[in-house]
């Protein structure tokens, strides 16, 4: 079975691995489902708070222990490991530590255990607010070795606030295929005395990276914060709604689910095939996320199983570029494995994609050259969608050694 599951995967990674530094991912075939859940919440971004409830959760796909070790990096704001601080600064207690909560699904077709990895543990605590990327490897590789996964996330000291708002009156367009992001940020108690050099800014639709504004300079400041208003870069596609599926049992398709198939020896879900759309359709999303469950709600992480999801998107092809099928369990950025072929005898783009069952968010991106997914082509840009932007804010203070997380913020199209 492990056998069949790597040549199939292997066939579908027909693209190079886009450079990700900054975002959670499988670096093995092996392994599936990494998460990072804050306080529980799956449909949370990887932000929190200092001391809370942070969990870094993956699949290797087989029933055979293997030894993982972990890695935690104390990263700058670009994500870029930081070589100016010391280990003893950002954690207290051990580095390099083994893996030990791990379980076998039961009950499932394809064969799997289920690895957990908390912070704060009871041999771990992180003591600075910023970025950190977890490494794991397998122990019986050298650890100058490539990890088999990367887990990216952020800790917060609420010391700035942050307004934002969107609006579809635009500097290109008015109420048609664009929103615009306006922010400002109140220092607070931290004390700037040059935002552009010391503060570091990244705004993200939908937790997309791949359209990420990164450290865009304000254009308006004073001794009390800085705004960001009418600036053409803050000025996103708008897109459309995302399309929805849920697998909660095998034996019976659920929302968006055309047919679910046995095909020894694994299920497969055929899902309604899409098409690009010429008007605004509302339908409630959660803009890319998912949440992985099955129909008896219990137990998931052990007893959910997986399946091969068939997506389907009927158009004509395009002469240049790329499609991909793209949502949360990519972590905001375009997968190799989720790169679509064209069936020329079926006038689609088609591919699949080995998921664990659930409740997914997904949608259909164009790139071309710019390594950019482009709605426009596929799937429609409408003012009217209703999308997240999450706004970070770090600072490093003259003289300063870290990047600090000192405040984010979420806002939605059509929310105050």
């Amino acid at each position: 079975m492990k056998h069949y599951i790597l040549l199939l995967l292997s066939l579908l990674a027909l693209a190079p691995l886009a450079i990700r530094a900054q975002h959670t991912r499988s670096l093995s075939d092996q392994i599936r489902s990494v998460q990072v859940i804050v306080k529980g919440n799956p449909l949370s971004p990887p932000l929190a708070e200092m001391g809370d409830d942070i969990e870094i959760a993956f699949d290797e796909l087989s029933h055979e222990y293997t030894r993982y070790i972990y890695k935690v990096e104390f990263c700058n704001a670009d994500w870029s490991v930081n070589d100016e601080v010391f280990e003893s600064d950002y954690l207290e207690g051990f580095n390099g530590l083994p893996i030990d909560d791990y379980e076998k699904s039961l009950n499932t077709t394809v064969l799997y255990t289920h690895y957990r990895l908390c912070f704060p543990n009871e041999d771990a605590r992180l003591l600075l607010p910023g970025n950190y990327r977890v490494k794991v490897f397998a122990d019986e590789r050298d650890s100058s070795d490539e990890p088999v996964l990367e887990a990216c996330f952020s800790l917060l000291t609420p010391e700035m606030t942050i307004k934002a708002s969107v609006s579809a009156n635009t500097e290109v367009d008015f109420n048609q295929q664009h929103q615009q992001v306006t922010y400002s940020i109140a220092y607070g108690s931290r004390r700037v005395v040059d935002p552009q050099r010391e503060l570091h800014t990244v705004v993200l639709q939908n937790r997309r990276w791949d359209n990420a504004v990164i450290n865009l300079p304000p254009n308006i400041q004073n001794t009390l914060g800085v705004e960001w208003t009418h600036r053409r870069e803050l000025i996103f596609p708008a897109g459309s709604e995302f399309h929805k599926f849920e697998v909660l049992n095998l034996h019976q398709g659920g929302m968006g689910v055309d047919k679910m198939r046995w095909f020894e020896p694994y299920f497969h879900t055929l899902l309604f095939a899409a098409t690009p759309q010429h008007n605004y359709t509302y339908s409630p999303d959660q803009n890319g996320a998912y949440v992985i469950r099955h129909e008896g709600d219990e137990e998931n992480d052990t007893e959910c199983d997986y399946t091969f999801v068939h997506f389907f998107l009927q158009m004509p092809k395009f002469e240049t570029g790329d499609v991909y099928v793209s949502g949360l369990w990519d972590n905001g950025f375009p997968d190799p494995e989720c790169r679509m072929r064209y069936d020329e005898a079926q006038l689609a783009y088609e591919t699949t994609v080995l998921l664990k069952q659930g409740y997914y968010n997904y949608q259909y991106l164009w790139l071309d050259n710019d390594g950019v997914g482009h709605t426009a082509r596929t799937e429609g840009d409408f003012f009217q969608t209703e999308n997240e932007y999450l706004i970070l804010v770090y600072h490093r203070p003259q003289g300063g050694r870290y990047d600090a997380l000192v405040g984010y913020t979420i806002t939605k199209y059509g929310t105050p």
